[in-house]
Parts: structure tokens; C-alpha cells; sequence
């Protein structure tokens, strides 16, 4: 198996129990929604995960059963290297690595601080590289605390090495992710976005697949777009004109909105999080899921060229 191939990787949601434990039962099932949906791998411990609520022991398990849920049916990695100093941080990558994963992937804003320069995330990246020879790598320009957007020089660098297989870019702009392309072109890093108006524009351009919000919802209209896009130009405009136009429900309040939605496909997990107030969810937005849902499900049922689904 391609440990990063092209496709829809789900920035997996952690299901909690109304007193605010892990769910494990409820992962369990969210896991095999994800596959049941066609996802092409599971980005497990990563912002939608809720990361920088969990202790290391909690990030470590979940990684764990992921691992072991999943049982080699697509590759899993995760990400979850959240602490300050880079020596606390290689003993988060050694922790979550041991748990199986295909892949680590480190937070782009962890190597460095806002003001310092890229020779300094340069630095630290290989330090961590030194200390995990065995191990393969991706990248994530996860929002917070700030947002670190790798430069082309960068990311050059980066694919140069050979160890870093997957960047999850959150630039939401077309002219950097082709910049970046063009930076990897020929490598083995594989750039993948997280933003689903500009998706199919970048699949266009040689975007690997897509890894954001959206694939709580529904990863199988994704998939389908980065598998048909370029044999059935029409089917996949309409696509990405819906997706495209879904996405306005990140505005909500997320991670809760997702899980409600997973709700309504019939999971058995709470909306509880702990990184957002439930209580934030409001009426009227819960309406807005379920209209979501509704339309969802009519668009599959008439769209005649994506059938397949």
C-alpha cells in the first residue's frame, strides 16, 4: 500500500461523552463511517481532533485505536506534537509514532516561533528528522496558536530530504499552492488542500486530494471529485459548485456542528467538545445542518452522473 496516496483524507473528529470523556465506542463506529464513506486514509489527532484539549496519554491512545480499528484497511497518520520546547515535543512524536501510525505529521507552527525565520524552523525540522531516521513525515499548517504557511523555498527543501510525504496546505490560495507544486513537482511530497472552494481549481493544477473540515461531513462527494474530475469535467463543476457552497457551514460552530451532523447520519456520539461550548450551537444553526443533510442526499439521489457514489 502507497502510505500517502491521492485521495480524501478526514481531519478526524474525537467523539466525547456528555461528562467529557473519550468515546471510544463512538470512535469506533465514527472510523467506520469514514471508511464506509470511500475516505482514502485517516488524519487522526489534528485540530479537528481537538489536540490541544487532550493530554498526551489520551493523543497517544487515540492513535492507538485507530490504529488498531482500522486494522491496515487504509494508512492512518497523526499528528499531535502540541508542546513548546522541541525536547518535549520529540517525546510527543516518539509516543504517537509507537502507536503504529503510517506517518507523523508535525504542526508547521511548533518549529519555529512567529517572528523567527525559516532557517530556524529549517534547524529544528532536522533535528527532529535525526532523532526519528525510521520515521516518515508530513506537515500541517494548522491554524493555531498562529498560522505558519511554508515558503516554496521552504517546502523545497522539505521534499529534498525524502522524508516528508504530505502537506496539508491552509493557504486557501491558488497562487501559493501552485507555487508550491512547483516546488515538490517530482518529489515524493504530496500536497493536499484543506479548503474546498478552490478545490477543484487545484486538482486542476496538480493538488493531490483534499484533507479539511468538509470531510466530516461528506467525504464520499470529495473522493469523488478528486477521482473523476478530469474524465467527467461537467459532473465534477456541479460537484464543486455544491461543496464549494456547503462549506459556508464552517462559519459554524465546529467541531459541534460536525458531530451533530454525524448525528444525523445515525452515529451514536455527542456533540459535546471541549475545545468549543455546545451551547454555541445555535437553533437556527442546527436547522442549517439539517437543511445541509437534506440537500445532501437529494443532490446524490438526482445528480445522475455521480451515481457511482
Amino acid at each position: 500500500m502507497e502510505i500517502i496516496p491521492n485521495g480524501v483524507w478526514p481531519t478526524m473528529l474525537t467523539p466525547f461523552t456528555e461528562n467529557g470523556q473519550l468515546d471510544w465506542d463512538g470512535l469506533e463506529q465514527l472510523i467506520e463511517w469514514y471508511i464506509g464513506k470511500k475516505a482514502t486514509g485517516l488524519f487522526a489527532v489534528c485540530q479537528s481532533s481537538e489536540m490541544f484539549h487532550l493530554s498526551l496519554a489520551e493523543r497517544v491512545k487515540l492513535a492507538r485505536v485507530v490504529t488498531q480499528t482500522v486494522k491496515g484497511r487504509i494508512p492512518v497518520i497523526a499528528a499531535g506534537q502540541i508542546a513548546d520546547s522541541l525536547a518535549e515535543q520529540s517525546e510527543e512524536i516518539r509516543q504517537i509514532a509507537a502507536a503504529g501510525i503510517d506517518a507523523f505529521v508535525v504542526l508547521s507552527n511548533r518549529l519555529a516561533r512567529a517572528d523567527e525565520p525559516d532557517a530556524v524552523w529549517r534547524e529544528n525540522a532536522e533535528r527532529i528528522l535525526n532523532r526519528f531516521p525510521d520515521l516518515q513525515f508530513g506537515i500541517y499548517e494548522a491554524p493555531y496558536p498562529y498560522k505558519r504557511l511554508l515558503s516554496p523555498e521552504l517546502l523545497t527543501w522539505c521534499a529534498a530530504t525524502g522524508r516528508f510525504l504530505f502537506l496539508k496546505d491552509t493557504s486557501c490560495d491558488l497562487r501559493q499552492m501552485r507555487e508550491k507544486l512547483a516546488a515538490v513537482r517530482g518529489t515524493r511530497l504530496k500536497i493536499f488542500n484543506a479548503n474546498s472552494a478552490t478545490l477543484l481549481s487545484s486538482l486542476q493544477s496538480g493538488i493531490s486530494g483534499y484533507s479539511g473540515v468538509m470531510s466530516n461531513f461528506f467525504p464520499d462527494l470529495y473522493g469523488w471529485l478528486v477521482a473523476n474530475w478530469a474524465h467527467n469535467p461537467a459532473a465534477a463543476a456541479t460537484v464543486q459548485n455544491f461543496i464549494g457552497a456547503a462549506s459556508l457551514v464552517e462559519r459554524q460552530a465546529y467541531p459541534v456542528n460536525a458531530k451533530y451532523y454525524l448525528q444525523r447520519e445515525g452515529l451514536p456520539i455527542a456533540i459535546h467538545c471541549r475545545a468549543r461550548d455546545a451551547r454555541q450551537f445555535s437553533p437556527a444553526e442546527r436547522l442549517e445542518v439539517e437543511q445541509l443533510a437534506a440537500l445532501y442526499r437529494r443532490f446524490k439521489a438526482n445528480e445522475i452522473a455521480i451515481k457511482d457514489l
